[in-house]
């Protein structure tokens, strides 16, 4: 138990440092990515006016029809094409990717990947 728990320390420690340092504005704002076992979640964050713009995840239903299980690497590249796509239908071309101290590998790249091809710059 106690190793669960050093690993979701470090995870926030690594979150605390990025957030440090990436900020979203409104010409500019953040790509947050959460996931836990089950889904992956996005959001597209203003944080002067401290709103979500955009969002999409799993849970949300259009993403979630179209898939079987939610907690692999195609559900990530799913969530990432529609959070694209939603931002462009919002004007919003260019954000700051936000990892929220979790690793850039496996599914969190999937969604970097999918959203960057869909039109999104970062």
């Amino acid at each position: 138990m106690s190793n669960n728990k050093s690993k979701n320390d470090a995870r926030l420690k690594r979150q605390m440092r990025v957030r440090k340092k990436v900020r979203g504005t409104s010409e500019r704002p953040r790509l947050n990515v959460f996931k836990s076992s089950r889904h992956i979640h996005a959001q597209i964050i203003d944080d002067t006016t401290g709103t979500t713009l955009v969002s999409a995840s799993t849970i949300a239903a259009d993403v979630k029809t179209a898939l079987d299980y939610t907690g692999n690497v195609e559900a990530a590249k799913a969530v990432g094409a529609a959070i694209a796509k939603k931002a462009l239908e919002n004007d919003i071309k260019t954000v700051v990717f936000d990892r929220n101290g979790f690793l850039y590998h496996g599914r969190v790249k999937a969604l970097a990947e999918a959203a960057r091809e869909n039109g999104l710059s970062f």
